[in-house]
C-alpha cells in the first residue's frame, strides 16, 4: 500500500515537473494572445458594432410603424338648448372618447441621401475592420518583442550560470593549490570574490527573467502560468528582395489602407450632403379606430369610426439657410486633407521601410560577426583554461578570458534578437507580419 501511495506521489511529481518546464512556442503564444488579449477582444467588439451599423436595420430603407392609443372621460354639467326651444339641463353628464391606430411612414426618395449614408457605413465597417487588424499586429509585435526578450534572458542566464560554475571549479582548485602550499591565500579570495559577483549577476538576471515572463503573460490576457520556457530557435523569414517587399508595403501597409478608407468615406459623405438640395417623397398609412360615448345632450349617443387612410406627401427645403452649401463645402475640404494626409502617410511609411530594412540587414550582419565572436573567444577561453590548469597563466588572465567569453555570449544574444526584432517589424511595415507561418 505504502509502495503504491510513493508512485503515486513520484507520477505526481514528475507530471508537475514536466509541466513547469513546459515550452511555449511562437505559434501557442500568439493563439493564446489572439484568444485572450484585452486589447484584441475590445477592437473585435467594435467591429462588431461598426457590422451592426451595416444592417439593414440601420439603413433608413424599411418604413416605421408606430401604434397610438387614447382614452377620454369627461363628467360635465350641461345646460343644452333646443331648436324647438326645450331647454335641458344635465348634471354630472358622461361622455368617453377611445381611439387606437397604426400609422405607417415609408420614405420613397431622400435625395440619395440614406443610398450614399448605407455606403458609407461599409465603408467605416471595412475601416474597422483595417483598425482591428492594426490592433492586432501591433499586438503580436508587441507580443514577440516581449516573447523574444525573454528568450534573449533566457539565454543570458544559461550563460552567466555557467560562468557560475566555471568560477566554482576554479575556487575548487584554488583552495587545494592554497592548501598543498602550491599558491597564496589570494588566489582563493580573487576566486571568492569572482564566485560572489557571478552569484549576484545569476540572480538579478533570474528575477529579470521572471518579471518579464510577466510582461508576456499580460499581453497573453493572463492565460498561462509563470513557470514556462520558451523556444530560444531563431528562423529569419525574409527571404525576398526589397523591392518585392517594398511593392507588398504600398498595398498592404495597414496606415495606408485606413487613409484610403478615409478618402472614400469622405467621397459619400459629400454626395450623402447634396442630398440635402433635392425633395423628398414620402407613403403615410393610418389604420385607425375610434369610439365615442355622448352624454345625453348630444344627437348622437354612440358613434364608432373604423378605417384606413393613406396619402404620398413631397417636401423641398428650397432654402435651409445655406446649411447644406457650407456642409457640402466642409466635406471636400475634408477630402481634400485625407487626400493630403494620405500623400504625408505615404513618405513616412517609405522612409519608415527603408530605415527598417537597413537596420534589419545591420543587425543581421552583426549577429553573424557576433557568432563568429564567439568561436575566437571559445577557441581563446579553452586555451587559457588548458593554460591555468598547467600554472602557466595567472587567475586574473583567466578570469579575463572566462568574462571575454561571456561577454561575447551575452552581445551575440542581443545581436540575435534585435536582428528578429528589426526582421519583424520589417514585416510589420510591410504589412506581412500576419503571413508569415511561425
Amino acid at each position: 500500500m505504502h509502495i503504491k501511495y510513493n508512485i503515486l506521489l513520484l507520477i505526481a511529481f514528475l507530471s508537475i515537473s514536466v509541466k513547469a518546464q513546459e515550452v511555449l512556442t511562437v505559434s501557442e503564444a500568439i493563439e493564446l494572445a489572439l484568444e485572450n488579449n484585452y486589447g484584441i477582444k475590445i477592437a473585435s467588439n467594435n467591429n462588431r458594432i461598426a457590422e451592426n451599423n451595416t444592417s439593414v436595420l440601420n439603413s433608413g430603407y424599411l418604413p416605421t410603424l408606430t401604434g397610438n392609443a387614447g382614452a377620454t372621460y369627461n363628467l360635465d354639467n350641461t345646460e343644452a338648448e333646443f331648436s324647438d326651444g326645450r331647454v335641458t339641463n344635465l348634471d354630472g353628464a358622461e361622455s368617453s372618447r377611445y381611439n387606437a391606430s397604426l400609422n405607417l411612414n415609408y420614405t420613397l426618395f431622400d435625395g440619395l441621401g440614406r443610398h450614399y449614408d448605407y455606403k458609407r457605413l461599409k465603408e467605416q465597417y471595412q475601416l474597422s475592420e483595417l483598425e482591428a487588424r492594426e490592433t492586432i499586429e501591433n499586438t503580436i509585435f508587441q507580443l514577440f518583442t516581449v516573447y523574444y526578450n525573454v528568450a534573449q534572458i533566457s539565454e543570458n542566464v544559461d550563460a552567466l550560470e555557467q560562468t557560475l560554475s566555471i568560477s566554482k571549479d576554479r575556487i575548487v582548485r584554488a583552495q587545494y593549490q592554497f592548501d598543498y602550499g602550491q599558491s597564496t591565500k589570494l588566489g582563493v579570495l580573487n576566486a571568492q570574490v569572482d564566485i560572489n559577483n557571478d552569484s549576484i549577476n545569476v540572480i538579478n538576471s533570474k528575477q529579470q527573467l521572471k518579471n518579464t515572463k510577466r510582461d508576456l503573460n499580460v499581453v497573453l490576457g493572463n492565460a498561462y502560468g509563470n513557470e514556462f520556457s520558451v523556444d530560444t530557435l531563431i528562423n529569419f523569414k525574409i527571404d525576398i528582395s526589397k523591392q518585392d517587399l517594398f511593392d507588398k508595403m504600398k498595398s498592404n501597409n495597414v496606415s495606408l489602407l485606413q487613409i484610403e478608407k478615409n478618402i472614400a468615406i469622405n467621397e459619400f459623405t459629400i454626395k450623402a450632403n447634396k442630398s440635402g438640395y433635392l425633395p423628398t417623397v414620402g407613403l403615410t398609412g393610418t389604420y385607425g379606430w375610434n369610439k365615442n360615448n355622448n352624454n345625453a345632450a348630444s344627437f348622437v349617443a354612440v358613434s364608432t369610426n373604423t378605417g384606413l387612410s393613406g396619402g404620398v406627401n413631397l417636401s423641398w427645403n428650397l432654402f435651409d439657410g445655406g446649411r447644406t452649401i457650407t456642409q457640402v463645402k466642409n466635406a471636400k475640404i475634408n477630402l481634400e486633407n485625407q487626400q493630403l494626409q494620405k500623400e504625408s502617410v505615404l513618405i513616412s511609411v517609405e522612409r519608415d521601410f527603408n530605415n527598417a530594412w537597413d537596420d534589419y540587414k545591420n543587425k543581421l550582419t552583426i549577429f553573424r560577426v557576433q557568432e563568429e565572436n564567439i568561436l575566437t573567444s571559445k577557441n581563446n577561453f579553452d586555451r587559457t583554461q588548458e593554460k591555468f590548469k598547467l600554472g602557466q597563466v595567472t587567475s586574473i588572465e583567466f578570469r579575463q578570458a572566462q568574462l571575454n567569453l561571456l561577454n561575447a555570449e551575452l552581445s551575440r544574444n542581443q545581436a540575435k534578437y534585435q536582428a528578429k526584432i528589426a526582421e519583424l517589424n520589417l514585416l510589420l511595415l510591410s504589412g506581412e507580419l500576419l503571413n508569415v507561418q511561425f
